[in-house]
């Protein structure tokens, strides 16, 4: 598994204690600072089965500075989407946690995390 987190961000520190509590085996990406390219959005996307405005803070600084809340959320706008994301990393919902097996979790509950560990 691997866990995509921001150190300051309580719902990543909680997700983490969760896993420590339950024995998981992970490896940590601080995405902040290691990036997701644009490919590599993609695939999570995939996985999560979502779009990438389904997984934008759209309250941060940034998303107001590039009018996220007005741009299409459709086909057409899907990797405009994946770009701003991957050059304005901080618009990442966090924590996301990959697992090995092609699934992924948006792991901002408790709950999400343990029923991600239980499939």
């Amino acid at each position: 598994m691997e866990i995509w987190i921001n150190p300051a961000c309580s719902k990543c520190r909680s997700a983490i204690s969760l896993l420590d509590a339950e024995g998981a085996g992970y490896t940590v990406r601080r995405y902040l600072e290691d990036v997701p390219s644009p490919d590599e959005i993609r695939e999570v996307l995939e996985r999560l089965g979502l779009e990438p405005w389904d997984i934008t803070r759209t309250q941060e600084a940034a998303a107001e500075e590039l009018g996220l809340k007005e741009w299409p959320r459709d086909d057409g706008s899907r990797e405009r989407w994946i770009t701003a994301l991957s050059e304005h990393p901080r618009l990442i919902q966090r924590p996301i946690i990959t697992a090995g097996d092609g699934t992924a979790v948006v792991a901002r509950t408790d709950e999400a995390v343990r029923d991600f560990l239980s499939r």
